[in-house]
Order: C-alpha cells, then structure tokens, then sequence
C-alpha cells in the first residue's frame, strides 16, 4: 500500500548542535503551518528560527523544494503534499 505524500522539514545540523532537530514530517500546506508543526517537536527550536513576531530571523532561511521561499514574515509561501522544506543558518562574513 502507498503511503500519502506528507511534506518533510529538515533542519541543518548547525541547527542540531544547539536543539534537537530530526527530520520530521508535518501535514500543513504553507510554511508556516509546516513549522509549527515541527516546532511542537521540540519548542525551542521556534526561538532559533523565528523572531519573536513569529517572522523569520534575520540569519535563517527556509527552502521549499529548493526555492527560497518569499515570505519571510508571514510565512504564507505554499507547500504541496510532497515538498522537501529545509531549514538552514544563512552564511554571513567576509
């Protein structure tokens, strides 16, 4: 039997060193329902991607089938039933 297509988030392990963060599937259908769903796995990663208005942190991005995804204040960008979301640390220097 075929499992449904359910979406997956996986976060870096720059991520993982500091909270645990395994890869996880969710069942919303943007990046923020995503989210939160992943975040009910372990709460304190939510402090470590987002700000405290619920908007993406400065220094993190988020992928959505290997696009960077547009909204990073409302999180509203669309997730289909079998997309690969990832979570990483943005790289900043020089």
């Amino acid at each position: 039997m075929l499992r449904p297509a359910v979406p997956t988030v996986s976060f870096t392990a720059n991520l993982q060193r500091h909270v645990s963060s395994p890869r996880v599937t969710v069942s919303g259908s943007t990046v923020a329902e995503c989210l939160a769903e992943a975040f009910d796995h372990d709460p304190r990663l939510r402090g470590y991607v987002l700000d405290e208005h619920g908007a993406l942190r400065k220094h993190m991005n988020v992928f959505v089938d290997g696009e960077q995804i547009q909204d990073r204040r409302g999180l509203a960008d669309a997730v289909r039933p079998d997309s690969e979301l990832y979570v990483m640390q943005a790289l900043s220097g020089g």
